[in-house]
């Protein structure tokens, strides 16, 4: 029988497809009492081992291996939780003209996230960058988010961050950094059936996310948060998000001229740093938003979906640019025999 495969003309993310689905699954069938109940338990389990696995897949030897380029990791941090944060700031001008107050903590919230991993790997490589370089920016920027995310909701959020409590911290620390560190502690044990079932597993990653997006919009269906968002509202955070994301693109590809990185690394530190993680996210929200966690999230769900579409078609315009070949230094040159083996290993 032969596999059905996604059109590759359609430009939405078969993933993304999924999440609107189970919104859609939510809003129509929305979990409650013992269900409930029984819905938190197990996205509780099912974020503690997504953030297992994570831990479990990050090689030790690549983390440090790729701290030798520090400049780069560097950049891409100070863009994904200085720069990013900043800019979310600097929205809480447009409530309540623009944005409602509570899109605008879902908005800042999604500045506060880490980046991305697998699409950050892809687009580079797709756009003959540098890979290794981006999935070790994308590693550390998940690693340093599992902390610095919920410090950072605790500061700029407060109270509007679904009342963010010591509780808050404690939950994250237990649900998110403790499997994390359990994955990688336990990595020479599993680490190689997790590579063997990779593809497996990658539906494991998936399943969970969905799981945690069923709960979380379950509950706001049946607090009925929904009414509180208008039509008008939606098109204008989409246009908020669209003039955050190219600054962002702008600012991490002129920016890493300016400090004079190469083409080849410009071009990790622009996919990895103009990112935000929808994997990472929805846990942390769910933890951070509770109830509320179903608005919280949604500005982060569109964001993923707008850069998923720019930056393929960013990376598509990167691969066709024969300046790559002419410029590129005998380290970016060499970072090419290695994507396959980076890809892989990220």
């Amino acid at each position: 029988m032969k596999r059905l495969k996604w059109p590759s003309w359609m430009p939405v993310d078969p993933y993304i497809v999924a999440l609107l689905a189970t919104v859609g699954l939510a809003a129509l069938l929305p979990a409650r009492d013992t269900a409930a109940d029984v819905a938190s338990g197990a996205s509780t389990a099912a974020v503690s081992l997504l953030f297992f696995l994570y831990g479990a897949r990050l090689s030790t030897r690549e983390a440090l291996d790729g701290l030798k380029h520090w400049r780069l990791h560097v950049t891409v941090l100070a863009c994904t939780f200085v720069v990013f944060p900043l800019l979310g700031l600097a929205a809480k001008g447009l409530v309540p003209y623009v944005l409602t107050p509570a899109l605008f903590s879902g908005f800042l919230f999604l500045t506060l996230v880490p980046s991305t991993i697998q699409s950050s790997i892809a687009f580079t490589s797709m756009a003959r960058g540098n890979v290794p370089a981006a999935i070790c920016a994308g590693s550390f920027s998940s690693l340093a988010g599992i902390l610095l995310t919920p410090l950072l909701a605790a500061a700029l959020l407060g109270e509007s961050g679904g009342g963010f409590s010591g509780d808050s911290l404690v939950k994250i620390v237990l649900q998110l950094l403790v499997p994390f560190l359990a994955g990688q502690f336990l990595r020479r044990w599993v680490g190689g059936f997790i590579t063997r079932h990779k593809k497996v597993l990658g539906y494991v990653d998936r399943g969970s996310i969905l799981l945690v997006v069923y709960t979380a919009f379950s509950e706001g269906m049946v607090q009925g948060i929904w009414h509180q968002v208008h039509p008008v509202r939606l098109l204008a955070l989409l246009g908020v998000e669209a003039v955050l994301l190219a600054v962002m693109l702008t600012l991490t590809w002129y920016g890493a001229k300016r400090l004079g990185f190469g083409r080849a690394d410009r071009i990790a530190i622009q996919f990895a740093g103009s990112k935000k993680s929808l994997a990472a996210g929805l846990p942390m929200a769910s933890v951070l938003f509770g109830a509320d966690a179903s608005l919280a999230v949604l500005p982060l769900m569109l964001f993923h979906q707008m850069q998923l579409m720019v930056c393929a078609v960013i990376a598509k315009r990167r691969s066709r640019d024969p300046q790559e070949f002419v410029s590129e230094s005998p380290r970016d040159a060499g970072t090419r025999t290695a994507v396959g083996t980076a890809t892989r290993s990220g």
